[in-house]
């Protein structure tokens, strides 16, 4: 759906990713990193709010580079072999460092046309197979979009094996979390949640959610990393890493 909102942030996308490599060949110092594609940067584009969003060499948003960097870091793991479910596999370089940890990796959507990721896969997240097979679920900015959030919790925890985690990363503000009616116009929830598809908005409160749902939680904050290193890679967001213990 194009709405206002959406063509103003595109449009300012554009501008300051021109603008920035305008500067780029000018000569200006690259004093960033992008950990997705191991470039040293001018700078990063802004889009809509956030002023150092997007990689200019790769495109990699903030919270694909600070999956890369947690990574890096050894904060979160690939176990070697590990089956992956990777949905909504938006991040082309996520997709190719999953791929390459396991031969078991499964890249799904509700509509696996939008992608071109080799052995896409149908899934819908509201009605999964009562099957534990996962070691690692990758969801970012998908939870916002799901008609029930607390069935598909339960159905990624019934996913996981023992030991598991399912990494989720979701648009957050400081409030608690808010919930719209299945009845709310799309404009309506432009206005409410940001952007016209998403169903509700996130605060923190989530943790308490993913937990009713079985799970243990951590929230991974960016800035438990070196703060030398967040500047650097202008990292952002709040990783909830929910694991499965029995």
């Amino acid at each position: 759906m194009i709405t206002t909102q959406r063509v103003l942030k595109a449009a300012g996308k554009y501008a300051s990713r021109m603008a920035l490599a305008a500067r780029t060949a000018l000569g200006a110092r690259r004093e960033r990193y992008c950990p997705a594609c191991n470039q040293d940067v001018a700078g990063f584009f802004r889009y809509g709010a956030e002023r150092e969003w997007g990689c200019p060499s790769c495109g990699a948003s903030p919270r694909e580079r600070l999956m890369h960097a947690l990574l890096d870091a050894g904060r979160i793991t690939l176990p070697a072999g590990a089956a992956i479910l990777h949905c909504a596999p938006n991040e082309a370089s996520l997709v190719r460092r999953f791929r390459a940890a396991t031969d078991d990796y499964v890249p799904a959507d509700l509509d696996p046309t939008r992608y071109t990721v080799p052995g896409m896969q149908r899934l819908d997240l509201m009605a999964m197979d009562d099957v534990v097979r996962f070691d690692r679920i990758y969801a970012s900015h998908v939870m916002e979009h799901v008609p029930d959030d607390a069935v598909v919790l339960r159905n990624l925890t019934r996913a996981l094996k023992p030991g598991g985690e399912a990494w989720l990363l979701v648009p957050l503000w400081d409030g608690p979390s808010e919930d719209g009616a299945p009845d709310l116009s799309a404009r309506e929830r432009e206005r409410r949640f940001g952007q016209w598809d998403h169903v509700r908005q996130y605060g923190r409160d989530l943790a308490d959610r993913i937990a009713a749902a079985g799970l243990t939680v951590e929230l991974i904050e960016a800035d438990m990393l070196l703060s030398a290193e967040v500047r650097r890679m202008a990292l952002a967001d709040t990783l909830f890493r929910a694991s499965r213990t029995a």
